[in-house]
């Protein structure tokens, strides 16, 4: 069971670390490249990124996240063993926060830039974009960060563990 818990604690590092991570590219490089785009293109472009994100395996990125370190943490305080058990809760806290506002937040925008319909059709595309984009990225910064102190307090947890 040791065996157990300890791979569900490096399953959880590991795909928190992958969705941070990808958080943190749309922070520092998607969201900045399009801020300079036109507006029929950023809200096509994030129209087909939203369709193309939902996939496998960005599922078992972002829900694995969620279910590997729930996983990890109950382990924890059912069977025992290793330290690390207050950086692993927070770390859960910290993730179920990144859940809670994608989807009251981006999920939400992304469905509304869906139902804008295509954008050759759109009326007034600079309206479009302005519903959408700085709520979408400010949101995208909050679960950035909060996934980034997950994934922190993961790894301090993996170091404890290992600690006598």
């Amino acid at each position: 069971m040791e065996t157990v818990r300890f791979a569900a604690l490096v399953a959880a590092t590991i795909t928190v670390g992958l969705v941070s991570g990808l958080f943190y590219g749309f922070s520092v490089a998607v969201m900045p490249g399009l801020r300079a785009s036109a507006d029929r293109t950023v809200v096509e472009t994030m129209q087909r990124i939203n369709v193309a994100i939902l996939n496998g395996w960005f599922l078992l990125g972002y829900v694995g996240a969620l279910v590997f370190t729930g996983l990890a943490l109950a382990l924890r305080l059912v069977v025992g063993g290793g330290g690390g058990t207050a950086p692993l809760a927070a770390a859960f806290v910290a993730y179920v926060l990144v859940v809670l506002v994608t989807a009251r937040v981006n999920i939400p925008l992304n469905n509304a830039l869906a139902q804008a319909g295509p954008v050759e059709r759109i009326a007034d595309p600079a309206a479009v974009r302005r519903a959408f984009e700085g709520p979408w990225v400010r949101a995208n910064t909050g679960r950035t960060v909060l996934c980034t102190v997950a994934f922190g307090l993961l790894v301090w947890a993996l170091v404890l563990d290992g600690q006598p």
